[in-house]
């Protein structure tokens, strides 16, 4: 039977090293870590927050680590899996943006009343190379499940930058818009609101839906 991963923030002094000896400890238990972030890394504090899944309890990890010399505090939390949950992210323009982000949360309080845990994240950005950067960039954000592109026109590098996440993965849902992005996107919804309503259901354990069922791919 497969373990669900515990969270971890560790409160340690901030010297060169402190993620080597976290780790070691962490390896020494068997534990897989499954997501790591540094929250803090100033000289007198360093904050590092780990998921990981271990073979047994949490409690012999937490008392080793608590021994390390540089460590000041363990707290075991609820994984932001548990609490965040999936993603979805919106980005482009702020005005399809917005009406986006209407669809998405209405639908995500719908399910997370049922007991998903799904979130909204926007931003709304102009210019083909800041868009095609933050594309690329979804790809290595924790739980991203769902991008939507969300403006009038975009193509380009931002259409390569689609390609490349698709590949990886990540499904892309595209407004109609102009430019070649709907083309290289796998799903293509003309009304804003119902493009945010989809990408939910896309993800949501609690809806029936399936995006390799749909017998079309432009709505």
């Amino acid at each position: 039977m497969e373990h669900e991963p515990i969270g971890l923030v560790v409160h340690a002094t901030g010297k060169t090293g402190v993620l080597h000896q976290l780790t070691g400890v962490i390896a020494r238990h068997e534990g897989d870590i499954t997501s790591v972030e540094i929250l803090d890394n100033a000289p007198d504090t360093a904050r590092t927050y780990f998921e990981v899944v271990l073979p047994g309890e949490p409690e012999p990890l937490v008392t080793d680590l608590r021994h390390l010399p540089i460590v000041r505090r363990v707290e075991l939390v609820k994984t932001l899996e548990k609490i965040y949950g999936k993603r979805i992210i919106i980005m482009g323009g702020g005005a399809q943006v917005g009406q986006v982000a209407i669809g998405a949360v209405s639908e995500a309080d719908r399910h997370n009343i049922r007991g998903e845990h799904i979130s909204v994240d926007t931003i709304p950005l102009v210019g083909e190379q800041s868009l095609a950067d933050a594309v690329r960039a979804v790809a290595r954000l924790p739980r991203a499940k769902v991008l939507v592109m969300a403006g009038a026109l975009m193509g380009g590098e931002i259409e390569t930058a689609v390609r490349e996440v698709r590949q990886q993965g990540l499904l892309v849902f595209s407004l109609n818009m102009a430019g070649s992005v709907p083309e290289a996107a796998d799903l293509v919804i003309s009304d804003p609101v119902q493009a945010g309503v989809m990408a939910v259901m896309a993800v949501a354990d609690t809806a029936k839906f399936s995006v390799d069922r749909l017998k079309r791919r432009v709505f």
